[in-house]
């Protein structure tokens, strides 16, 4: 029953606090990770005890898939190169860059605990990256490189981590061997993903019920995840090559219905998910803080203050410098992929590098004990500074992310959202009076070709208005014409209502054609 009420009171905190941070303009897992620290701190309050294989298994699998579900496979392969840099190279200097730090600055810090203290943070969070930045309409070509290196890195951050929590455990270390593990480890995870992928796009062209659809859909993440696991290889990298593999194959997989109801799911899904995680976070902080109480004040603000300023710098001095020289060295053709990136763009790519959820769950898993019975040299400091990381990270850097996309110029205007929809539709509007003009030397209905004619040459005519600089006409045409549509639905509405009162009509009626009068709505928004 304790637990019952607790993950209501989760839900119903989540729910306020998402609705504060919408109105007030912030990214919600900044206001939720702050309201968590506070709540934590109130005396009196169980503690919050987050079990690493919580995060590892019930909340990332399902939002790693669904970030990498809804990525532009296109967008993804234009920038491989830079991507790779990022999640490869940068990852393996970060773990290093920390590691060096803490062990020449901070007192008692080894190499082999510098390097697992490495390993957690040189990852970036793909659940921060995405909520932070799917806020701030950051230009596309950007945004894929960002979400995209956050995708991929976690399966190299968690190998170089366990790498070096298997060091710090046993004394020993094989360079030959971690090479190995990491290679096959992250091969592993890509191409249990892409089996699993094959053979769910087969069962799903076999299934044309939402309710079922939907359900394999939330058993696809998870599937990969377990398989992967249970092979010894990245079931994060597992879950995310599922999502890239069947995002790029929607067409076929499933019907119009599904499409609709899975996309108010998932948005659902997402979002409980993403916010209870980060509420989870913010709880967790007494927990932690407990943890080092007999520990140097002084000593612990060390180690913080060296990590955050090595992961924050170390990202930004790549941008500019390793990481461009990197990318040219690497085979491949640069004529394939977009213009360079500015200065500006590579500010915002080297500041928008927030740790998160899969850096607190690894520094969670950390054994208490090493062989032969001692502890696990600073165990305590590493999880307590990982935690600080986050969540200035998140503070810092995500409160001023969004000023710096604006003075950078590298917001997206509502504008080239509207003009790229009616271009879209426009496309759409007239491949299919191409496409009628076909259709009617094999079926000579003028009625029926007439209608859909016209149908169709106002669709285009209300597409082509969005673009035209100097159709003022045609824009306010479209807008009288939403505002008496929006009349006549809310009429029709109302007709159908008052005839399921009077008992004519049956309630699954109701709802079936009040769900036709709700998806014209949707459009019209």
């Amino acid at each position: 029953m304790r637990s019952a009420e607790i993950l209501v009171g989760l839900l119903g905190a989540v729910t306020v606090l998402a609705g504060l941070a919408r109105r007030l303009g912030i990214p919600a897992p900044i206001v939720l990770v702050v309201c968590g620290l506070l709540v934590g701190l109130i005396p009196g309050l169980p503690p919050v005890n987050l079990d690493p294989n919580l995060i590892f298994f019930v909340f990332l699998p399902p939002l790693v898939y669904g970030a990498g579900f809804n990525s532009s496979p296109r967008d993804l392969r234009r920038q491989a190169r830079r991507i790779g840099v990022l999640a490869i190279g940068l990852v393996a200097a970060a773990t290093a860059g920390v590691a060096v730090a803490v062990h020449l600055v901070v007192p008692g810090f080894g190499w082999p605990e510098g390097f697992v203290l490495g390993a957690i943070l040189a990852p970036t969070d793909p659940v921060a990256a995405v909520a932070v930045l799917q806020r701030l309409r950051v230009n596309p070509q950007l945004a894929a490189i960002i979400e995209g290196e956050s995708l991929v890195n976690d399966g190299l951050g968690l190998v170089l981590y366990r790498l070096a929590v298997g060091a710090t455990v046993s004394g020993t270390f094989s360079v030959l061997d971690g090479l190995g593990d990491l290679v096959t480890t992250g091969a592993g995870g890509v191409a249990i993903g892409l089996a699993a992928g094959w053979v769910i796009a087969r069962v799903r062209r076999r299934i044309e019920d939402a309710p079922i659809e939907i359900t394999l859909s939330l058993f696809t993440p998870y599937a990969a995840y377990i398989a992967a696991e249970a092979l010894g290889v990245s079931g994060i990298l597992a879950a995310v090559t599922v999502g890239l593999y069947l995002g790029a194959r929607t067409d076929g997989l499933f019907s119009a219905t599904a499409r609709i109801e899975a996309q108010g799911f998932w948005n659902a899904l997402t979002f409980i998910l993403e916010s209870t995680l980060f509420l989870l976070m913010g709880l967790q902080f007494r927990e932690v803080a407990t943890a080092i109480d007999g520990l140097d004040p002084a000593r612990v603000t060390l180690a913080v203050v060296v990590t955050m300023v090595v992961v924050v710098v170390l990202r930004v001095a790549w941008m500019f410098t390793v990481g461009p020289l990197l990318r040219r060295l690497i085979p491949g053709d640069p004529k394939d992929e977009p213009p360079d990136l500015g200065p500006g763009a590579r500010l915002v790519a080297g500041w928008s590098g927030m740790r998160g959820a899969v850096s607190l769950a690894a520094a969670l898993a950390i054994p208490s004990h090493v062989v032969g019975g001692g502890p696990f040299p600073q165990r305590d400091l590493i999880i307590f500074v990982t935690f600080s990381v986050i969540v200035l990270g998140l503070l810092v850097q995500g409160l001023t992310l969004p000023a710096l996309v604006r003075a950078t110029g590298l917001g997206r205007a509502e504008h080239d959202d509207a003009t790229d929809e009616a271009r879209a539709r426009a496309a759409a509007a007239e491949a299919a009076l191409t496409r009628l003009d076909e259709l009617q030397r094999d079926h000579p209905d003028e009625r029926a070709s007439d209608h859909l004619r016209e149908l169709y040459e106002a669709r285009l005519g209300h597409a082509r208005a969005p673009m035209d600089e100097s159709g003022d006409g045609d824009r306010e045409h479209v807008e009288a014409f939403q505002t008496m549509r929006e009349e006549l639905l809310r009429s029709e509405r109302g007709a159908l209502h008052e005839l399921h009162a009077r008992g004519e009509i049956s309630e699954d009626a109701l709802r079936t054609v009040e769900r036709d009068l709700d998806l014209q709505e949707a459009r019209l928004e």
